[in-house]
């Protein structure tokens, strides 16, 4: 898959930070990348899915590094919704730089009550959000 591809697409600046003592941007760094691309979704003010007295928690990330992030530079961020549950969403995302794919990441994203625990639904509005950022397949 390109960056194109994607029905959401953000980025974000590598910072020194984000780098190890041999100068390679860190596994934990990739993390907060795919956080950037999440976010994008979980928390879009023009289109929001949390219900109130909800949280969103990561109950599954599974992340594969295709090559090393380079700084100075940018990461570009692909993600897109696989599956919609009762409760839960599954996303498919990319990291690129320069247009060369760096890593990729499926996570599982519950919605949980604020009060008491335990997994909260998705309402239909949410439901009908996601259903617009919904790709067939991942590569």
């Amino acid at each position: 898959m390109k960056l194109e591809d994607f029905p959401l697409r953000t980025f974000d600046k590598i910072r020194y930070v984000d780098t190890d003592r041999q100068g390679h941007v860190n596994n934990a760094a990739f993390s907060s990348f795919l956080e950037t691309g999440r976010v994008e979704i979980l928390y879009n003010p023009e289109q929001p899915i949390l219900a109130a007295g909800a949280s969103f928690v990561i109950a599954s990330l599974k992340m594969d590094f295709l090559r090393e992030l380079e700084w100075p530079g940018q990461v570009d961020i692909g993600t897109g919704v696989l599956k919609i549950g009762n409760s839960s969403l599954a996303l498919f995302q990319m990291l690129f730089q320069n247009g060369i794919r760096a890593a990729r990441a499926e996570t599982v994203i519950v919605q949980v009550r604020d009060d008491k625990g335990g997994s909260a639904p998705l309402g239909p509005g949410a439901k009908a959000t996601l259903v617009q950022w919904l790709i067939p397949e991942r590569a």
